[in-house]
């Protein structure tokens, strides 16, 4: 069997900056750049919260605009 998925999954870290509906994040990375964040579902599922300031892992969409946060720091 093939991989049908190539591309690699990118994790990268960053700081929470806004609380917006619909638990979407404004997240600040290292590199100083802004990109808007969903939580990702184990972590709505286990009811892990989620507040300005908390360190976060994200995985990043292949285009960077967006991401998924798997875990807090």
């Amino acid at each position: 069997m093939s991989d049908l998925r190539k591309e690699k999954i990118v994790t990268a870290r960053g700081v929470i900056t806004e609380a917006l509906p619909s638990t979407l994040f404004r997240v600040r990375m290292e590199d100083g750049k802004e990109i808007l964040a969903y939580l990702g579902g184990k972590m709505r599922m286990h009811r892990i919260k989620v507040l300005i300031g908390d360190s976060v892992e994200v995985i990043l969409d292949s285009y960077g605009g967006k991401g998924r946060i798997v875990k807090r720091l």
